[in-house]
């Protein structure tokens, strides 16, 4: 087993928290979640990265197949770039982050990077003579949001223990987890009726020059900008500048240290970093390849996408803000535990029904969307409840940091088992590969006690410092 320095029946004392949890000051963190659906729902996810790998970019009298395929292998080495990026800046950032005291500056910066990057991609249309060319300009477009949108997330996610206390993390984490999904439920409806779905959409907009995309994409840069402000206004820094500040080399170095420091002292947070990152990325393939999986092995049509991302998404978002009060309840290990079971479980399902039509996918799919959220949202907030005060933006830009390291094993495991099964659907199985894998990691982690780990009873019942504490 994967252990700490804390022996049996020692507990370790968590960080100071928030006084008392403060309704506006949740809801303005939250509403941040809200509009960075803007960025994931119709950016990355259903929209923009669907119409620049489309046919619509192709030239005249230009092989449809090759070229599609040729923009996708573009977009993945955009992303891939993207990822490498993210795992070099994150623990840097996020320790300067810290030695500031400033984390709101970096969430504040981060995000207006990222919204303009959206707003440029009004830029890309399908102008002939220059159609790879467009696709080169929005993958470099995609890769730079990518980037600060992730590193937004490091100082966003850092704010989370100063609106919360230890019996509301989880709940406070759900809720912004939630937040982000009925978000993109909200903005997709809006977006499918206004710009996407009809012939002549509002403001008389069309598909003429791919204006129905790029309005629906500059609609949801403004819609992340806004939802961005009440977080910048409403919550207070609470952390102060740490005195010993440090510079762009001290951060990696004492990113070394601090790995090392964790190897030394707690390697259970080490082992969760590296057992969550294999997981998420497992949760990150159900959700990237789900709508392949739905329109090349189930049928489904462009229209009909959209309308389960919906619906995924608001089984999504219920279940995320309820499973919240379950995680302060039972404990995130436990939320955690059976949701990648479901999910495990879910995912063979979809592969072994593949040929049962639709029904099948909506029914399986739905239970995978029900797991993914909570999955997610407890995996925060369990790192939350080990991370000390003063080091929160350095313990989530870690978390950025193991999690794009493993980013490539769901890609590979799909298309692995694909190659190996000879359809697309057997790619499934790829995914519960990874899924069933983080989770065995996760089974070997032995977490310490009074932390809040397993619920309301494993708060800290006692003052017994750590081992890195008396050293």
């Amino acid at each position: 087993m994967i252990d700490d320095d804390l022996g049996p029946g020692r507990t370790s004392t968590p960080p100071a928290r928030a006084a008392r949890l403060t309704t506006g000051r949740v809801l303005a963190w939250a509403a941040w979640d809200w509009g960075s659906a803007a960025f994931n729902a119709v950016v990355t996810t259903f929209v923009f990265t669907v119409w620049l790998t489309s046919k619509v970019f192709v030239e005249p009298g230009a092989d449809v197949t090759a070229t599609t395929a040729l923009h996708s292998q573009w977009l993945g080495w955009g992303l891939t770039v993207a990822g490498i990026l993210v795992a070099l800046l994150a623990p840097a950032l996020g320790a300067l982050s810290d030695a500031s005291g400033r984390r709101k500056v970096w969430l504040g910066a981060n995000t207006a990077v990222t919204v303009a990057a959206m707003a440029a991609m009004v830029l890309v249309h399908p102008h002939d003579g220059a159609r790879s060319h467009a696709v080169l300009l929005g993958v470099v477009l995609l890769a730079a949001g990518n980037v600060f949108f992730e590193l937004a997330s490091v100082a966003y996610n850092a704010l989370l223990l100063q609106i919360t206390t230890p019996a509301t993390v989880g709940r406070v984490s759900g809720i912004g987890w939630g937040s982000g999904y009925v978000g993109g439920i909200v903005l997709l409806i809006v977006l499918f009726v206004g710009f996407i779905n009809p012939e002549v959409g509002w403001f008389g907009v069309t598909s003429a020059d791919g204006w129905n995309i790029r309005a629906a994409v500059a609609v949801s840069a403004v819609w992340m900008a806004v939802f961005a402000v009440p977080v910048l206004v409403a919550v207070p820094e609470r952390a102060r500048p740490d005195p010993r500040a440090i510079g762009a080399l001290g951060a990696y170095r004492k990113l070394g240290h601090d790995v090392a420091h964790l190897w030394r002292t707690r390697r259970s947070t080490l082992g969760y970093l590296v057992a969550s990152a294999v997981y998420r990325d497992g949760l990150a393939g159900v959700f990237t390849f789900g709508a392949v999986l739905a329109s090349g092995t189930f049928g489904f049509t462009s229209s009909q996408v959209i309308v389960f991302a919906i619906a995924a998404n608001v089984v999504a978002g219920i279940s995320t803000i309820g499973a919240g009060w379950l995680d302060d309840r039972f404990g995130p290990r436990r939320v955690i535990t059976v949701s990648l079971v479901v999910l495990v479980l879910a995912a063979v399902a979809v592969f072994v029904l593949h040929d049962q039509g639709q029904s099948a996918f909506w029914v399986a799919g739905l239970v995978l969307s029900s797991c993914v959220g909570p999955t997610q949202s407890a995996s925060r907030g369990l790192l939350a409840r080990l991370t000390d005060a003063g080091r929160e933006a350095e313990a989530f830009g870690l978390y950025a940091t193991t999690g794009r390291a493993a980013s490539f094993l769901a890609p590979m495991a799909f298309s692995l088992a694909i190659a190996w099964g000879g359809a697309q659907y057997w790619g499934i199985l790829g995914i519960v590969v990874v899924l069933a894998l983080g989770l065995g990691l996760l089974l070997l982690v032995r977490f310490p006690r009074g932390r809040g780990v397993d619920g309301r009873h494993d708060v800290a019942v006692r003052d017994v410092p750590t081992a890195g504490e008396r050293a």
